[in-house]
């Protein structure tokens, strides 16, 4: 009898392991998170003894984090072209703050659907809102329920909102959407946008009930001003311990008085009283650290779903902020706290990507990388996750390749990018541009390889040059040292080959030599309709 009772107890153990355990058959599920405006120190386990975020620390410690992660073009809107595209500024067409064209040959959620998945973007696309159906321009999301944070579109958070509070403005705390101030917010925490899309999240992952596997984009819109964490978020922090902005160095100080063009307090360059930064910093760390909440609620959800052990996470942001830094205010801009982003990927315990590609990932967890990549590696990493072909030439490549790298048959999807050189295992250096925005002056192209920065400033005709591991706060030019020249001369020569291979013409170089630019060029001629470029948007973002 005994031994009867203890079969029926395995054969149970058995079956419910055998329902629990992921099915090799079938493609894992991905679970992408990212944040708005997030700069990449704005994370303990970066580093930042200022802000805590364990939820974030986890998921690094149990996978890996990318120290050197960009934002190639580092607003809003480009930024969201690489990762739909997997493509660099000039080949997806956007080199600034523009808008997304309706629809791009080859993007990532309809590459997904082709691979059997199930697409849902919650949160913030920034893709468009088409009033005649009431929807987000979806690019082949099967599913959005979308928070753009802008003041024109009527979304679905704002619709929302508007049914559950009959003439309450979702902007009472008085703030603007590009505010420099900081300010906990006044209503309840209900409303807040960043608990709607962490509660639209957790019931994706509550109700789901397909077959297929799902990708679940969850996008949150802060940190991103205004800087309005729920007070109990901002009471997490005291302002006389914030850091202060980096400035002082050796090139910022035209910014704390000249070139600003924007109303306060929306500028984007200026010398701001020291407490009224750390207020600022104070509601942009609350703010982080209210994502970081609802990151370990949905992680927690899908731990309690039996999805975990069958789901791949990665989270990043669209770029950062500069949040005074050399007075300079919101993004747009090369430097560290505007184009250098977070990025942690975390694999399951017992699952492996799905064949073709395959292939274990042998990367201790915990760790940190320190090579260059960019948003536009994420459409190749996660059609390797998916086994889904790559069916066109793309400009980014799959991280996977930096986890596994040791392992043979596992080629870089990386064809035609800029900086891979015949026999390379990665991009040795990563573009990055972004064209006028703000101000007349505020247009330029850049090259780094993690440790050093070039920076060439078209409106100027000048150079910066930055030791990065020396000098990670960019501080120090070192462009007019003549110690430094040969270096600056290898960088200046490595974005002419660039352009040169993109073929962007004597605007850009002639005589292999960089050309000055008074006028930024929204789109390249490789934007979907080029020839009917349409006119920059405004200024909201």
């Amino acid at each position: 009898m005994e031994n009867a009772v203890v079969a029926g107890l395995l054969l149970a153990i058995s079956v419910v392991q055998s329902l629990a355990a992921p099915d090799p058959q079938t493609p894992p599920n991905i679970l992408f998170m990212m944040a708005d405006q997030m700069r990449a120190d704005a994370l303990s386990c970066a580093g930042n003894a200022a802000i805590r975020t364990p939820n974030l620390d986890k998921l690094a410690a149990e996978g890996v984090r990318f120290a050197n992660a960009f934002s190639s073009t580092p607003s809003c809107t480009p930024a969201r072209a690489a990762i739909l595209t997997g493509l660099s500024p000039w080949y997806h067409g956007m080199l600034g703050y523009g808008v997304v064209a309706t629809r791009y040959p080859y993007e990532l959620p309809r590459a997904l659907s082709s691979g059997g998945y199930f697409t849902c973007s919650i949160g913030k696309d920034h893709f468009g809102w088409n009033t005649t159906t009431n929807e987000g321009v979806p690019h082949g999301y099967h599913r959005t329920d979308l928070y753009d944070g802008l003041p024109k579109e009527l979304d679905d958070y704002d619709q929302w909102f508007a049914e559950a509070n009959p003439g309450v403005n979702p902007m009472a705390t008085g703030l603007e959407y590009n505010d420099y101030r900081g300010r906990a917010y006044v209503l309840d925490e209900y409303y807040h946008p960043t608990a709607y899309v962490g509660r639209a999240a957790i019931e994706f992952l509550k109700t789901y009930d397909q077959t297929r596997p799902f990708f679940l984009k969850v996008s949150f819109h802060r940190p991103h001003s205004p800087y309005d964490p729920p007070k109990v978020y901002m009471d997490q922090y005291d302002p006389t311990h914030m850091p202060d902005p980096y400035t002082g160095g050796n090139w910022d100080s035209r910014y704390a008085v000249n070139y600003n063009t924007t109303p306060d307090p929306g500028i984007w360059c200026g010398n701001i009283s020291l407490d009224t930064l750390r207020v600022s910093r104070q509601a942009y760390y609350g703010n982080v650290g209210f994502i970081d909440s609802w990151v370990g609620e949905i992680l927690t959800v899908l731990q309690e779903q039996g999805l975990a052990d069958d789901t791949f996470v990665l989270f990043t942001a669209d770029h950062g902020d500069m949040l005074g830094d050399h007075y300079h205010f919101r993004k747009t801009y090369p430097y560290f706290g505007s184009s250098h982003i977070p990025m942690m990927f975390k694999w399951p315990m017992s699952r492996r990507p799905h064949p073709p590609t395959g292939g274990d990932i042998s990367e201790p967890r915990g760790s940190v990388r320190e090579e260059v990549v960019e948003l536009r590696d994420l459409f190749p990493t996660f059609l390797d996750i998916a086994g889904v072909p790559v069916a066109h030439t793309l400009n980014g490549s799959s991280l996977l390749n930096l986890l596994r790298a040791s392992q043979p048959g596992h080629k870089l999807q990386n064809s035609i990018s800029q900086q891979k050189q015949e026999g390379e295992t990665w991009r040795e250096y990563l573009d990055l541009e972004h064209s006028t925005c703000y101000n007349i002056t505020n247009h330029w192209n850049a090259l780094t390889d993690g440790h050093t920065k070039y920076v060439f400033r078209a409106y100027f005709d000048d150079e910066q040059l930055f030791d990065l591991d020396s000098d990670p706060h960019e501080m120090t030019n070192l462009a007019g040292e003549p110690e430094w020249r040969s270096t600056l001369e290898q960088w200046r020569g490595r974005m002419v080959e660039q352009f040169e291979r993109e073929g962007r013409g004597p605007q850009w170089v002639a005589d292999r030599k960089l050309v000055r630019r008074t006028k930024g060029q929204l789109y390249s001629p490789n934007y979907p309709g080029s020839t009917r470029n349409p006119p920059p948007i405004p200024d909201t973002d």
